[in-house]
């Protein structure tokens, strides 16, 4: 007796003979060795789930944005926008200033603007402080993020560490890691 050749039959046994093909050359090309140092670090950037940004409305401040939203884009990050209102000493905490308050309000909308162009997740956060960068890193502690970036002015007056204030603080005490962007200046 003869055997049959069907034509399913004919097909399955190329469709096996191509996978089987394919499993081999996968098996005799593997991907490029890359040095362990170089995985570690291209890990560290790609962890990056949730980016706070401080702005203030102003160009630098937006362009940190920017800079957040590219860092995050390829992870899909949420970006934590924040603006510090900063309360003077003389007055308690809760003080309604209708001035700063629209002004931050404003420039939380453009930031939210920025990120939302990259289809990336905004939460919007209005922090009240005595000082910028303590609020700030209260929002990070808050938030869980994982980096601030920070733009900065460039013009900006250092103190005797070299930083201004709020960057000072920031390196000092952010539970995480702060990203410096500063314009040239």
């Amino acid at each position: 007796m003869q055997p049959q050749v069907t034509f399913l039959g004919a097909a399955l046994a190329a469709l096996f003979t191509i996978s089987m093909g394919y499993l081999l050359w996968w098996m005799l090309h593997p991907p490029k060795q890359i040095q362990p140092a170089v995985a570690k670090a291209r890990h560290a950037v790609g962890a990056f789930k949730r980016i706070l940004v401080p702005t203030s409305g102003v160009p630098y401040s937006e362009k940190g944005i920017e800079l957040a939203c590219r860092l995050g884009t390829e992870q899909e990050a949420e970006i934590v926008l924040t603006y510090v209102l900063e309360i003077p000493r003389t007055l308690p905490l809760n003080a309604p200033i209708p001035e700063a308050e629209k002004e931050a309000e404003e420039a939380l909308i453009r930031g939210k603007e920025i990120v939302e162009l990259h289809r990336l997740i905004p939460i919007v956060k209005l922090e009240r402080a005595r000082e910028a960068g303590e609020g700030i890193v209260k929002v990070a502690k808050d938030n869980d993020v994982d980096v601030i970036v920070l733009g900065m002015r460039p013009t900006w007056r250092g103190t005797q560490s070299g930083w201004g204030k709020t960057t000072d603080t920031l390196l000092r005490k952010a539970p995480c890691e702060v990203v410096i962007d500063k314009l040239p200046g």
